[in-house]
């Protein structure tokens, strides 16, 4: 019985095993969803990129935010790129690409959150916005816009972005 017993409960361990191995599959079924806007330029070597820095982690990044109740997806982005990089322009009504991330939180654990990035075409970049004194912002070629990110799947939406738009 005690054998029986036993080999019901390795089984079932590796039940439990074979299940959360499964589930960590769909780790991001769970996701906080923003929105981002990719703020580019026709520069003299082909494609440019805005960045800005974060403002905790000062990593460079691209403008992103919470969605808005008021704003379809693609202006709640055009909205961040101007209260976070002081630029405006025509965005894409379709995003170009989705990334995955953990947002570090002031309280609690890391947020996973699902980011739909939508290509924005500056035409104004102001001297003054709501963020100029919380963040740094640099336009870069795309590639290196690219290598600059932490978020693998950003790098390869800025990069396959670039190529797209023949830079």
């Amino acid at each position: 019985m005690l054998k029986t017993l036993n080999i019901r409960l390795r089984s079932s361990r590796t039940l439990f095993g074979r299940m959360r191995e499964r589930l960590r599959g769909v780790d991001w079924v769970a996701h906080r969803q923003q929105y981002a806007a990719l703020p580019w330029r026709q520069g003299r070597d082909g494609v440019e990129i805005l960045m800005i820095t974060s403002r905790e982690t000062r990593r460079w990044v691209i403008p992103k935010g919470w969605p808005m109740i008021n704003l379809a997806a693609h202006d709640a982005a055009a909205l961040e790129a101007w209260e976070e990089a002081g630029v405006r322009g025509k965005v894409d009504a379709l995003p170009v690409g989705v990334f995955r991330y953990r947002k570090r939180m002031k309280s609690g654990p890391p947020q996973r959150c699902r980011v739909d990035v939508y290509p924005l075409e500056v035409s104004v970049e102001a001297k003054d916005w709501p963020e100029r004194r919380q963040r740094n912002r640099r336009w870069l070629p795309a590639l290196e816009a690219a290598r600059m990110v932490e978020e693998i799947e950003l790098r390869a939406i800025i990069e396959a972005f670039a190529g797209s738009k023949g830079g």
